[in-house]
């Protein structure tokens, strides 16, 4: 998830859950409601980043390359008890029930949990196959380069930046 997608998926979450009677909001507290949103998916982007500087410290250390990155990370976000891809937004799921049922801009939740779950799921499925899309286009921009690289590292996060920037994601 990228840091522009925060704002449209609190969104579309809020106005998911409310116009599906899944959750009811004091009348002058939407904007208040989707900010509570929005705090719990910057926390998990700011946590995913911890994670990521975490495993490339760990590797640096113990002279180990970039292909056991992901296994890497994977193995420190399960440390934390933090969901990463498909985990991750269960993980987020969570996350946003549970500030729902202390939030005091919501005023009622009438669905059972693994409803209101499934809900939020389906937005963040919907938002996070972007990025998938945006991750194949830079891998195939940087098909010449082989993976595991400094050059690859650094290429991708390059023609992946502007890409994001072309395409409004970051924010």
């Amino acid at each position: 998830m990228y840091s522009g997608k925060v704002g449209p998926i609190s969104e579309e979450v809020i106005k998911t859950l409310t116009e599906e009677g899944d959750i009811e909001l004091d009348a002058d507290s939407r904007d208040e409601a989707v900010l509570d949103v929005q705090s719990v998916l910057k926390e998990y982007l700011r946590m995913e980043r911890e994670v990521g500087d975490e495993a490339r410290d760990l590797l640096a250390r113990r002279g180990q390359d970039h292909t056991a990155f992901g296994r890497t990370k994977r193995k420190i976000a399960e440390g934390r008890g933090f969901g990463l891809g498909e985990d991750g937004i269960g993980w987020i799921a969570d996350q946003l029930l549970d500030m729902m049922m202390h939030s005091a801009h919501i005023e009622e939740i009438f669905s059972e949990d693994h409803e209101i779950r499934s809900k939020i799921a389906k937005v963040l499925r919907r938002h996070m196959s972007t990025d998938e899309d945006l991750d194949r286009e830079v891998r195939r921009r940087i098909k010449n380069l082989q993976e595991g690289t400094d050059s690859w590292d650094i290429e991708y996060e390059k023609v992946s930046a502007a890409l994001r920037k072309l395409q409004g994601l970051d924010g």
